[in-house]
């Protein structure tokens, strides 16, 4: 059995990552799922999370949004709405976000639309936890 495993993340406007990997953590929509090369074939839908993945002994970091991952004993494809490596998010963008669905979710407005607000929170929170991984926040 090969001890590696190729890893592709796409969304709708680009390739994210191409790569060979030793492993990858996904967020599955039921929690998150360990992949190693080898692997039983599967789908499954993603949530809101972080993907990571080893590279050469170093852990690479991604915020993660909504989509697909389909899993190969030698490949693992994921299609999601939105991708970003650690290095690519905007810190301030995040916590503008992170604000606006907090406030939203203390809102006394009957239209709220609470599930949409505490998916806003998670997705911002995901991002400023990868932001961090990479020393991109400080005391976030």
């Amino acid at each position: 059995m090969a001890d590696t495993i190729q890893l592709e993340i796409v969304t709708p406007e680009r390739l994210v990552v191409q790569d060979t990997v030793a492993e990858v953590q996904i967020p599955g929509k039921n929690g998150y799922l360990g992949i190693l090369p080898g692997h039983a074939p599967l789908i499954t839908e993603l949530s809101v999370g972080e993907i990571s993945y080893g590279v050469n002994g170093f852990t690479h970091y991604l915020a993660v949004a909504w989509g697909f991952a389909e899993v190969l004993p030698t490949k693992v494809t994921i299609l999601a709405e939105t991708a970003e490596r650690s290095e690519e998010i905007d810190v301030e963008r995040a916590r503008r976000a992170k604000e606006k669905a907090e406030q939203m979710l203390h809102s006394s407005d009957p239209n709220t639309d609470f599930d949409r607000a505490l998916e806003a929170l998670k997705h911002a929170e995901v991002r400023l936890d990868v932001a961090a991984k990479r020393g991109v926040v400080a005391g976030a």
